[in-house]
This record gives structure tokens, sequence and C-alpha cells, in this order.
């Protein structure tokens, strides 16, 4: 059963600022007059027997505080409103699963414009891999995240009363990076053990082999079993996936096997894509999948906006992956607002 809570609890504290929690500002919170609301929910995940927590945005009218979801030092936070009132209406669920180490707060910025487009919008943190809780070990079980999304759609169907304005009959699922193979997971997708195993004994454009190493992680060593057993779930009745982690690695015949409607989107210029999450086979395997490119766009690009002195401070701490940086002469904010066209448009299609 899923609660609303009135108190957001934060993560791990901030060790450092690319890990910093990504809470909610009350203090001396104006009037919202936003269309979108915010609220917070718990779901119980058998396959971890441990509650996650979870955003829930919503359609809603001016009302309740106005505060700022995510944000820190490095990047900005989004504004919504925290008690507004929600639209009459019942709105389509979309499920949104963050990149490895990334959380929820950092994708305020899509939850917001698909809760602004009539859409509610549910974003788990998934344990081991989130903020302030993530691990090389934790990142490899990729078979835990499907099994959240899961969860949290069971909470909300378990809670009518607290969820009446959200259509559980039509549910989508959007991921980036790690969260994209969990989409694909969700509707089909299954991984081979074997070439997980191997993921890193070949070049692959990203930074995941050179983190594990780090750990002292070897993959060959692993059991990915789990990857190769059903991980879907019939209720998501479309996929929108944004560079999808290991996609190298998903099996043709899970791909063919894909009956639901599925957009598939690299951030980047053709050629220019990394080989770990260039999705352009992937989108020849799945039928009727559309398959877009955005110009001047990285992988990071799909991270929240960075402040100014964000890229200084990251490479103060020591991280690994440019996360303030994009493709070319675009700004981040352009590119978000290409990624909301093409990501609402494909919903409405549906």
């Amino acid at each position: 059963m899923s609660r609303l809570n009135r108190v957001f609890r934060f993560t791990a504290a901030a060790a450092a600022i690319a890990a910093a929690s990504w809470g909610v500002l009350t203090v001396t919170a104006p009037p919202h007059e936003g269309g979108a609301g915010i609220a917070y929910g718990e779901a119980h995940a058998p396959m971890r027997d441990t509650e996650i927590d979870f955003h829930l945005w919503y359609p809603a009218e001016p009302g309740g505080r106005s505060v700022t979801v995510g944000g820190n030092g490095v990047f900005f936070g989004t504004e919504a409103g925290r008690g507004a009132p929600v639209k009459p209406g019942r709105f389509p669920l979309v499920v949104i699963s963050h990149g490895s180490g990334g959380n929820a707060g950092q994708y305020g910025w899509i939850a917001q414009a698909l809760a602004e487009a009539g859409y509610a919008v549910a974003l788990p943190n998934h344990p081991g891999t989130t903020t302030g809780n993530a691990s090389a070990e934790a990142a490899m079980r990729l078979w835990e995240r499907p099994a959240d999304v899961r969860a949290v759609i069971d909470a909300i169907e378990a809670a009518p009363e607290t969820y009446p304005f959200i259509d559980t009959t039509r549910i989508s699922t959007l991921g980036f990076s790690a969260g994209g193979f969990t989409a694909l997971a969700l509707v089909g997708a299954r991984a081979e053990p074997a070439a997980l195993n191997a993921f890193c004994d070949l070049p692959n454009g990203m930074s995941d082999c050179a983190f594990f190493a780090q750990q002292g992680i070897d993959l060959r060593a692993f059991d990915f079993r789990p990857v190769a057993e059903e991980m879907s779930d019939p209720r998501v009745r479309a996929a929108l996936v944004i560079d999808p982690g290991i996609i190298q690695t998903v099996t043709d015949a899970s791909l063919q096997a894909i009956t639901v409607p599925v957009q598939l989107i690299n951030l980047g210029d053709p050629g220019t894509v990394p080989a770990g999450v260039d999705a352009v086979h992937a989108a020849t395997r799945i039928a009727g999948a559309q398959f877009e490119t955005v110009s001047d766009s990285v992988h990071f690009s799909f991270l929240a906006r960075c402040k100014a002195r964000g890229a200084a401070i990251l490479e103060r701490e020591g991280e690994l992956d440019p996360l303030c940086s994009d493709g070319g002469e675009r700004s981040r904010a352009d590119i978000h607002r290409e990624l909301v066209e093409r990501i609402v448009g494909f919903l409405a299609a549906l």
C-alpha cells in the first residue's frame, strides 16, 4: 500500500556535490501558480524486501506551495506545487527510471513537462543505484530495477482512494541509460549473461568499466543469469528509451518478441553515439519501433541543466564523467525542449 508523505526523506547525506540529495526546498515557499504538482509515495519491493520511495508529479491547478524539486550546487532544480489541487480527470501514468547513480529529482524537468501535458508521472529511486545509495555491485543487478517499477505500479493500483486521478489502464515507461534498459526489460527485452560477463572486454565508449575497475569488480566472475529471465509487466503498454545501457547485450530474439509501441532515442549525431548505448540495431529488431537521434547532444544531456560553476565543482570532486558538457552549440535547455516535444508527441499518439 502506498501513501503520500508530508516530509520527503532525503537519501544519504551528500558526501560530494555530485552525490548530493535532491530534496524539496520548502522554506518560505510562495503560493504555486504553475500546472505541475508534486507528492511523494512509498512502495514495497518484494524482490528487495524493502520500501522504495518515489516522486509523483501530476497535472495541477494553482494552489499549494511553490517548491524546488532537486537541485544542488551543480544542477538546477525544477519548480512544482506541493499540495497543489489535482486537475479534474484521470490521467495516463508514465513511470520514469533514472540512470545508474541518478535519482528521481534529477528528472524533474521532464516530469514537470509531462504533468503539464496531462500525465501522472512516477519516478522511483532505485536502491543501490541512486544518488547517495549506490555501489558497483548493486549496479550489476539489473533485474532488480524492473521489479522496482512493478512495485510502484502495484502500490498505485492498490490505493485508488489515494490516486483516483491515475488511469492505470494506460501505463507507459520512460528510461534513460540504465533506466533505458529497465524500460526495455519491462516490455520484454532480456540480456545475454555471457555478453554481460564480457561487456568490459570490448570497447563500449562508456565509463562504466572504469568505475567497475575502480571498485574492484570483475564482470567475468558475476552471475548474470537473472537478466535472461522474464522481467516484463503486461500493464506497461509502451516504452520510451533514451540511450539504453548495455544495449549490446540484449538478445535479438527478445527484441523481436516485443509487441508494444517503442520509441528509441540516441543523444548525439549518427556515428558519435557510444557503442554501449547505440540503439540503432535494436530499433531494427523491434517491430514498428521509432528511432530518432538528437543532434548536438551527448549521453549526459538528459540530466538536469547545470549551473555556471557546475562543471568546475564536478572536476574538483573527481567526477569521472563530463556531466555538464553537451555536444555542440545548442544549450541543454534547447535540447530538453526538443526531447519534450518528441516524448510528448509519442505518448499523445498512443
